[in-house]
């Protein structure tokens, strides 16, 4: 079976500097909030081209408070899509914030145009958590020109597209905060969960690192009500310098995959939608969108051709159960966005999956 996701290849590769790091948290004895969280989090902003990276215990936590950073309180509009990990939404929910939906493009990124029609509509809407989606990266330029021709307080969830970019310009770096992820299944995926909040402000990184640590600004003095959500040094030292190291290079692998099938697959019920255009996707995911009465024959067809793959997401965020308990809001019908969860398939894509297997997904693919 081709696997959507293939640790063990994975583990073979960089199981001795793993080794190597577990050693050396463990024998300095240390950890929680020492000397391996510090060093990674210089090499995450590094890398990420932000001043500073303030490692959390999760993706849902960075999102969550990254809005409380921002001032986020229960009652405040929260604009968002209704086409991503349900952790971006929980995030505003945990808030007390009301999230409202505006629907999606054809390729399922956040339809900036739809924003900001509704923000002209509704000026008390101050908040915005867009989605770089499946690795693709929104227009950094016009999440930019939106921030100040609305004056929104913006946290960009970035779990899916660390290394990508747009026109140069990296995720995370048009709003006043990033979150991120580092699930085992992302590009940069530790070892269990673990997430980062990112920023090119001092005071907003002081503010994030008092949330994560119950709320102190200096040891047993608490000027918040905080979190306890902290990256341990473990999972730290395992992502600087077993992971982060190969991420450029994993990074350019997943390209080169989704090359050959963007090439390769030609089944006229088969669509293949790409990014924007000034897009460098890091390839988080690789979508493909059949007719929604054919997809679980798609994925029969698959699966009986040994290629593993899955959904991202079976449902819009407004349609899940967990939602008909608390207020959201929705700024328009988000068609495109429920016929599009109803018709994705993700193909595998990781950076260990050979030039062979890539042929014969490609193969299974044009064969249904």
């Amino acid at each position: 079976m081709i696997l959507a996701n293939d640790f063990r290849r994975q583990w073979a590769e960089i199981r001795e500097d793993a080794m190597r790091a577990v050693e050396q948290v463990g024998a300095r004895g240390w950890f929680v909030l020492g000397q391996a969280l510090h060093e990674f989090e210089q090499a995450l902003a590094a890398f990420w081209g932000l001043e500073y990276a303030a490692g959390v215990a999760s993706g849902l936590d960075a999102i969550e408070i990254s809005l409380r950073v921002l001032g986020c309180s229960p009652g405040d509009r929260v604009l968002t899509t209704p086409v991503s990990a349900f952790a971006t939404t929980l995030a505003i929910v945990k808030t007390g914030a009301i999230p409202v939906f505006v629907d999606t493009d054809e390729r399922g990124l956040l339809d900036l145009g739809r924003c900001c029609e509704f923000l002209r509509r509704r000026p008390d809407v101050r908040y915005f958590v867009p989605v770089h989606l499946y690795g693709h990266a929104l227009p950094v330029p016009e999440l930019r020109r939106m921030r100040e021709e609305f004056g929104l307080k913006v946290v960009e969830d970035c779990a899916q597209s660390i290394g990508a970019s747009f026109h140069g310009e990296a995720p995370g770096s048009a709003g006043q905060l990033a979150a991120t992820s580092f699930y085992p299944t992302k590009n940069l995926g530790a070892m269990g969960d673990g997430g980062a909040i990112l920023t090119r402000d001092p005071a907003l990184d002081a503010l994030a690192r008092a949330l994560r640590d119950y709320g102190q600004t200096a040891k047993y003095r608490h000027e918040y009500l905080g979190y306890n959500s902290r990256l341990d040094e473990v999972q730290a030292a395992f992502l600087r310098h077993a992971c982060l190291p190969r991420l450029e290079q994993w990074t350019r692998r997943r390209r080169a995959i989704s090359s050959a099938y963007r090439e390769g697959i030609g089944h006229r019920e088969v669509r293949v939608p790409g990014a924007h255009s000034g897009s460098n996707s890091c390839w988080h995911l690789f979508p493909v969108f059949v007719s929604p009465e054919r997809r679980n024959d798609f994925l029969e067809h698959l699966k009986a051709s040994g290629v593993e793959a899955g959904i991202h997401y079976p449902a819009a965020i407004p349609d899940q159960a967990a939602l008909s308990t608390v207020p959201f809001e929705l700024a328009d019908d988000c068609a495109i966005a429920r016929r599009l969860c109803r018709s994705e398939v993700s193909l595998p894509i990781h950076p260990y999956l050979t030039d062979a297997e890539a042929r014969s997904v490609i193969e299974a693919v044009n064969a249904w």
